[in-house]
């Protein structure tokens, strides 16, 4: 793609990256094949590749974000499907993250959107905030069909029936390993998860103890940055983020660590980012080790191996969130691990197009997220499956609100599978 920069404009370092991206790409079109956007609503402007004209256009320019722009760019899901398609290697994910960013500065959107991402950033990813804010959503509930904005009716839908106590498994700690110890590892315990489903947390200590790892809940270490990262919002991002790279690299410094565990797929390609989101700041080589550290459970389980198991007679229906298939490109390690374990793994059709959860835009983006959620839930369901597995806690609020059957984290199958309780979603 042919790019119009100044000299002036090159002297900026994100600028700079972007025209990088934008020449990279050669407007093949393979892209929409796989957008979850274009093939619900068939609008070129709603693929990548229409996208990036459009970020093109702004940016070169230099002039504030226009309506028509921020509509396409507030439907991208950063599913990231488009990255694991292109020929090319444009790296979409940082330049979407980039006019995500200048349309947050640039743009001054309607006062309820405006009212809208406030709470979001402010509640979300601080549990305590998270667990009120679900409470006050379960009273209102019954008078969501009075409620004309659909996001808002959005947002009391995703109230869970029954909120979690508070686990103290989250707070600061070191748990030691049963038996010899071979491995110190960090957890990212996260943060709307503390409020949404302590089980996870609880079941990967459990696992990874038994495996002989010592895990640390890393004191001052909290929310990653995705939520508000994908909203533009890069203070708050970039702060949360820098917290979360100091507790990790004092854990480092003080008790050595092996690697910093994410059982948040979301969290894991954000936090696996901390490299680049920190390329010119004082922090850049903790910010690199740190994401060097990174891994999702699935990929460091796998390094360490877990025992054959006998079969369980359980059918379960693989669903692959797109943070960790195209963010991460981790495909593999879950589904063999969860075979090797005894369960049968099925995947369903289209496995690579997302299910409409992607952070915030479930609650934001509603009426798309919907019409995703459905074909997602109707591709699991022909599987005939007993359980749904997934590895992000996004995907299974999601999937789990239309499903049929429990859905649960694959650490969660894992766990049992090798000694753990029976998942509470089973019954």
């Amino acid at each position: 793609m042919q790019t119009h920069f100044t000299e002036d404009q090159l002297r900026d370092p994100a600028l700079a990256e972007a025209n990088k991206i934008l020449r990279s790409c050669v407007h093949c079109g393979f892209c929409t094949a796989t957008c979850p956007t274009y093939q619900v609503l068939g609008d070129e402007l709603d693929s990548p590749r229409g996208r990036i004209y459009l970020i093109k256009e702004m940016l070169e320019t230099g002039r504030p974000a226009d309506a028509r722009t921020v509509k396409h760019v507030d439907r991208c899901l950063s599913c990231l499907a488009c990255m694991t398609t292109c020929p090319s290697g444009v790296h979409y994910m940082h330049l979407v993250d980039q006019a995500r960013a200048y349309i947050e500065k640039t743009y001054r959107r309607p006062i309820m959107d405006r009212a809208l991402r406030a709470v979001l950033a402010r509640v979300l990813p601080y549990p305590t905030r998270f667990r009120l804010a679900l409470l006050g959503a379960k009273i209102a509930r019954p008078f969501a069909p009075l409620i004309p904005d659909a996001r808002l009716r959005a947002m009391l839908a995703m109230a869970p029936k029954v909120i979690p106590q508070v686990s103290r498994n989250d707070d600061p700690q070191v748990f030691p390993a049963i038996g010899a110890r071979t491995m110190r590892v960090a957890l990212m315990t996260g943060c709307a998860q503390k409020a949404l489903n302590t089980d996870i947390n609880d079941a990967t200590i459990r696992l990874l103890r038994r495996l002989g790892c010592e895990v640390v809940v890393a004191k001052g270490a909290g929310c990653c940055g995705a939520l508000t990262h994908h909203m533009g919002k890069e203070d708050q991002s970039h702060a949360a983020a820098a917290a979360n790279i100091r507790a990790f690299m004092a854990e480092k410094r003080t008790g050595g660590l092996d690697a910093i565990v994410i059982n948040t797929s979301g969290c894991g390609t954000t936090v696996k980012d901390y490299g680049h989101m920190f390329a010119h700041d004082p922090l850049s080589g903790d910010a690199a080790e740190v994401a060097g550290l990174a891994l999702d459970v699935s990929e460091l389980l796998a390094r360490i191996g877990l025992p054959q198991g006998a079969a369980k007679g359980m059918r379960v229906a693989y669903h692959a969130a797109c943070s960790l298939q195209h963010g991460q490109q981790v495909r593999s390690a879950p589904k063999d691990l969860l075979k090797r374990v005894g369960f049968e793994v099925v995947e369903p059709a289209d496995s690579h197009l997302c299910c409409g959860s992607a952070g915030t835009y479930n609650l934001l983006q509603p009426e798309i997220s919907g019409q995703l959620r459905a074909r997602k839930v109707e591709t699991l369901m022909a599987k005939s499956p007993d359980v749904i597995s997934a590895g992000n806690i996004g995907c299974m609020m999601q999937i789990g609100a239309a499903a049929g059957v429990p859905v649960v984290h694959t650490v969660e199958l894992l766990d049992w599978a090798t000694g753990g309780p029976r998942p509470a979603a089973l019954g």
